[in-house]
């Protein structure tokens, strides 16, 4: 359960084009205890993350600009957050799309629309790695 792990503090960054998507996962996350930096596209995410240094990232794929794809390879190849997990959010649930994430150094693949426990429990799985 996410309840065992205390979220308390936990830095979580929501990388969506959807307000609705931001705003719900920004209720969830705030409800358990998680400080939340929320980014409306991979630019606005890249400006955000050096200076708010996430714990835990979530990365829609589909975005205009820089799509999840790109917004993850570039996290990953930067020396100072390579390390901080990203968690790819599709309401795409193909093979392929779960691979070309891996390939680009996701973490994790949630599907759309996520539940407030599945969220939850992602965070509580990268955070309790990071611990250990």
């Amino acid at each position: 359960m996410a309840e065992a792990i205390n979220l308390n503090g936990v830095k979580v960054m929501v990388i969506d084009d959807s307000n609705t998507i931001r705003r719900s996962a920004e209720i969830f996350l705030v409800q358990a205890g998680c400080q939340v930096v929320l980014a409306e596209d991979g630019f606005d995410a890249l400006a955000k993350i050096a200076d708010h240094h996430p714990d835990i990232i979530f990365c829609d794929i589909m975005m205009p600009r820089l799509d999840g794809y790109q917004t993850c390879a570039l996290i990953k190849k930067n020396p100072r957050f390579g390390l901080t997990p990203v968690i790819m959010l599709s309401s795409k649930d193909g093979l392929f799309d779960r691979a070309r994430g891996r390939m680009v150094g996701s973490d994790e693949y949630l599907t759309k629309p996520f539940t407030k426990d599945s969220l939850l429990k992602a965070v509580a799985a990268h955070v309790a790695q990071r611990v250990s």
